[in-house]
């Protein structure tokens, strides 16, 4: 579920590359290219913290790359793109539902006859492009896996309408673990989800404006009046079309644009703002005084609470 746009850095990166390390990747361009069928066994090194208390460990000499999407890392594959709120359910659900589908078929082909290193080396070099050891944050890397053809989606509101994508609603039906309908039912869910948090923001944005910066702008005499008034009726009329919208992906789509686009444009009148009422006019409280608390509050005799015991 890819952010903002422009490769979207940082996490996730909006194309889903894998990253194996050097030791593995070797090894399986040595495989894939007919020049070894050994076992692979992976390099460790022994990690020492310092104290009496733990010994020193034995752990994977290969460090996990916190900038992809979907490291190796160390016996084990980790999808690191699902977002801090989102409910890994139906994450799982698509990669099992993928990998499950996959493995049916090698087992297929396997049990036809057919070699499974051959098919091993035939899919290795099928999706080699897919394999990304450097930086995923980078735009020019992301560029050059543009360039090798992997899937980009610099949208999550477009990445959510691939659910009901054909491809997608075929696999699922054919493992039997969801319907067409059921798809269906999901996307509406996550882009009714998306537009709705967007629309809480975008009305939380207006009460700011006219409880808060308006006013302190008015009190100051100073600052972009007209432009901060002006955003307010931008706001209510963007919320009024999201919600006249003929779909939820409608909805999502006008809410993406409401929230990476006009509510950033407006920040920045707001942030222009800030910096020239002044620090006694401004109700809302800034980076400074949340960061330090303990400098901006004081407490009195008269304010302290008291406890009777």
């Amino acid at each position: 579920m890819a952010g903002g746009g422009g490769g979207a850095p940082p996490p996730p990166p909006a194309i889903v590359s894998t990253y194996l390390g050097e030791d593995i990747t070797f090894y399986l361009s040595h495989f894939k290219d007919g020049k070894g069928e050994g076992e692979y066994i992976p390099k460790l090194k022994t990690l020492d913290l310092g104290t009496h208390e733990v010994l020193p460990f034995e752990v994977p000499a290969e460090d996990r790359n916190r900038t992809s999407p979907f490291p190796y890392g160390g016996a084990r594959f980790e999808f690191r793109a699902v977002g801090s709120s989102q409910n890994v359910s139906m994450v799982n659900t698509v990669l099992n539902t993928i990998v499950a589908e996959k493995f049916a078929e090698f087992a297929d082909r396997v049990d036809a006859g057919e070699d499974i290193h051959d098919i091993a080396r035939e899919t290795l070099n099928e999706h080699w492009k897919v394999i990304f050891n450097g930086n995923n944050y980078d735009e020019e890397m992301q560029q050059e896996l543009t360039d090798r053809g992997l899937w980009r989606i610099d949208s999550g509101v477009e990445a959510i309408a691939t659910l009901t994508a054909e491809k997608n609603t075929a696999l699922f039906q054919k493992m039997k673990v969801l319907t067409k309908e059921e798809c269906e039912s999901r996307q509406h869910i996550l882009h009714d989800h998306y537009w709705g948090t967007v629309d809480i923001e975008a009305k939380c944005l207006v009460d700011m404006l006219n409880q808060h910066i308006i006013p302190s702008v008015k009190a100051a005499g100073v600052g972009p009046l007209s432009d901060l008034e002006e955003a307010v009726g931008t706001l209510k009329t963007a919320i009024a079309e999201i919600h006249a919208a003929e779909d939820s992906y409608k909805a999502a789509q006008l809410a993406r644009v409401l929230r990476l686009e006009t509510m950033i444009d407006i920040r920045a009148v707001c942030d222009a703002a800030e910096e020239v009422v002044p620090a006694n006019l401004w109700t809302l409280a800034t980076y400074k005084e949340l960061m330090f608390l303990d400098q901006h509050t004081a407490s009195t005799p008269e304010t302290e609470p008291f406890f009777d015991e």
